[in-house]
């Protein structure tokens, strides 16, 4: 007897549970929400290229070590900001699901207060060094 060959399987990712809670949302809902987080991601990247441009690029701004400082404070901002990015993203997508109000979020107001921070610091610097 000859065997068949069996069919390739398809590899996928495997589905969270809270997925498979609630009714499935308006596509439309869903896809707003993704497209929320996206530009949550767009700002994290922003951040970050804000840092690699302060840490690459800062010859006349001084002292060294204040800059290194809002560079790193800049990573950090950016990497806080991906996984608030996610974490809202799916608490949005749970609250869809359950006809539930959408939660706040820490993210508006930590992205206002260090970036308010890091300005006045660098302004700071600026107006010494001019």
């Amino acid at each position: 007897m000859k065997e068949t060959p069996s069919p390739k399987k398809k590899r996928t990712l495997r589905e969270p549970q809270w997925r498979q809670e609630g009714t499935e949302p308006d596509y439309r809902f869903s896809l707003a929400n993704e497209r929320t987080f996206l530009a949550w991601i767009r700002t994290a990247l922003a951040l970050l290229a804000g840092g690699v441009l302060l840490d690459q690029f800062s010859t006349k701004l001084g002292p060294h070590l204040v800059v290194v400082a809002l560079a790193v404070v800049l990573g950090m901002l950016a990497t806080a900001l991906c996984g608030l990015a996610y974490v809202r993203w799916r608490a949005n997508e749970v609250a869809m699901r359950h006809a539930r109000k959408l939660p706040g979020t820490l993210a508006i107001p930590l992205i206002s207060a260090v970036t308010l921070v890091l300005s006045a610091v660098l302004v700071f610097l600026l107006m010494v060094q001019a």
